[in-house]
């Protein structure tokens, strides 16, 4: 039953569903405690993604302050400032409340509408990882396709170039871009779940929210500037990252995945110097058959 209070419903809940794990109490509570799902996921939405979004890009702003971490930086010269960096914040910001609350505020009729589960228990750690895997090859395709075609002469210069404006990308420009850049590429991240369980009929929506906040923190540390040691392409060759996207944004062109690397080596659209080396010796090697 629905307490006065949040820590009321928690409790009156603990009670009576001992099977359930202290997220799973938690969770049941809230929507509990709020008696309307669309306002109760409306409003842990878009908190959960102001909280994820500001609190992963203030890490770099951080870094971007510190001299000591310029050797990492990928375009040393380009250093953001402090007010670049606020102004990319209020656009942001900006761009949240008009184009992407009014979409949030949809979700929950939408997950109804396609049958994604918002109920506890929640679904094995296995499922759920077997399920973003599947989330981030789909949407980097999705990314690949619509992004190279922002690129075309008349997309770029009505809708994508307000991304370019910063050469050398940093943390909180992840989601600096126009509107119809922000519906379209973000219809990757929403439409794939959404596709899955309209085929399947199996999602879960904290599964979402775990997709959500990993191809956030995949976007923002890839706008991030930065190259270390420990990045984790060093690991998994094929994962893009900040040294793949940061050529991107220098050169306007070429690297157009968001987190793999495969359509871009597959579809000879990489950039930068070591793209262009591969691409001069296919050259002389075939006018060496020729010859």
């Amino acid at each position: 039953m629905a307490q006065h209070t949040y820590w009321g419903s928690f409790e009156e809940i603990s009670k009576y569903n001992v099977s359930l794990n202290y997220a799973e109490k938690m969770w049941l509570a809230w929507y509990t405690y709020m008696q309307n799902d669309v306002l109760a996921t409306g409003i842990m939405s878009f908190v959960m993604h102001e909280a994820v979004y500001f609190g992963r890009s203030l890490p770099w702003i951080i870094i971007d302050a510190i001299p000591w971490f310029r050797r990492y930086k990928i375009q040393q010269q380009k250093i953001p400032t402090a007010w670049e960096q606020w102004q990319c914040a209020l656009l942001v910001l900006f761009s949240h409340f008009t184009v992407e609350l009014p979409q949030i505020w949809f979700f929950h009729p939408m997950c109804q509408f396609f049958g994604l589960s918002t109920t506890v228990p929640f679904p094995s750690i296995y499922k759920m990882a077997f399920h973003i895997a599947v989330f981030f090859v789909l949407e980097d395709a999705w990314h690949y396709w619509t992004h190279r075609a922002m690129h075309w002469g008349p997309l770029y210069k009505n809708i994508h170039k307000i991304h370019h404006q910063y050469s050398a990308p940093f943390g909180l420009a992840a989601e600096y871009a126009s509107p119809i850049e922000v519906m379209v590429l973000g219809l990757g991240t929403v439409g794939a779940p959404i596709a899955w369980c309209a085929i399947t009929g199996d999602l879960h929506i904290l599964t979402m929210y775990l997709w959500i906040v990993f191809r956030l923190f995949q976007a923002i540390d890839a706008h991030s500037g930065y190259e270390f040691p420990w990045s984790l392409h060093h690991f998994l060759p094929f994962w893009a990252g900040a040294e793949h996207h940061d050529v991107h944004h220098e050169r306007f062109i070429g690297n157009y995945s968001s987190s793999f690397r495969w359509w871009d080596y597959f579809l000879d659209t990489e950039a930068g110097p070591e793209a262009a080396k591969r691409r001069r010796e296919r050259k002389l090697a075939k006018l060496k058959k020729v010859q």
